[in-house]
């Protein structure tokens, strides 16, 4: 992963789920290099997805990075299991877990790109010691669970606050943002600090995906130096 350039990683759960490749697919032809899993177990979340046998299965038939964000109680009891199902980055709930730094080195001792989401009350502090061995920090800004939700506002200076304490510490962990965002608040959103944005319904509602993935990368590249 790198700074110097903005993802896009499109949700999958703004997608037709009955033709799961064929999206996966069709990601890859628009020049998409990541995608992003949300997993819920509808006790976290009050939402039911997918598990570690749907992605295995279509980890088979897909070169794109794996962003696999985990809205689950106790995740540390499947994280093999999603290691296994060829996750590339593996992304658990602050509030979902007791032993949080234990979880996120269990995920770096398997090999997998480790992260840590942070629900929108749940303050910056809660991961501050662990910025030097995070990959990257997810900013929540929606309540999660459901699709096609409005930014919250206050998100905005949660974004920035979190890219200044990462500079102070000399980290290099990235930072994602996921809910409400558009191709209207992109730019905004990369030039406050963010380096990953997730889309679902503002992405896979507008297709072509190759013509809707230039617009938010131009949207997106506009503000950087």
């Amino acid at each position: 992963m790198s700074h110097s350039t903005p993802i896009l990683s499109p949700s999958l759960l703004s997608s037709d789920f009955g033709n799961l490749q064929h999206e996966l697919a069709a990601l890859e032809q628009a020049d998409l290099r990541w995608v992003h899993w949300d997993v819920m177990d509808g006790r976290f979340v009050p939402n039911i997805t997918f598990g570690p046998p749907v992605i295995k299965k279509l980890r088979a038939s897909s070169r794109l990075f794996f962003d696999v964000h985990l809205m689950i109680q106790q995740p540390e009891r499947y994280i093999n299991q999603f290691v296994d199902a060829g996750a590339d980055l593996i992304c658990v709930h602050a509030e979902s877990t007791v032993h949080l730094e234990r979880t996120v080195s269990e995920i770096s001792r398997q090999g997998c790109q480790c992260g840590v989401a942070l629900n929108p009350a749940t303050p910056l502090e809660t991961v501050s010691y662990l910025l030097p061995q995070l990959d990257m920090v997810l900013v929540m800004s929606v309540n999660p669970g459901f699709g096609g939700q409005s930014f919250i506002p206050f998100s905005r200076n949660k974004i920035s606050a979190l890219s200044a304490m990462i500079k102070n510490q000399g980290a290099k962990t990235l930072i994602q943002v996921d809910g409400g965002v558009s191709l209207e608040n992109a730019g905004e959103l990369v030039s406050l600090g963010a380096d990953i944005l997730v889309s679902g319904s503002a992405f896979f509602q507008f297709p072509p995906y190759a013509k809707r993935y230039r617009d938010y990368m131009q949207a997106m590249n506009g503000t950087r130096s």
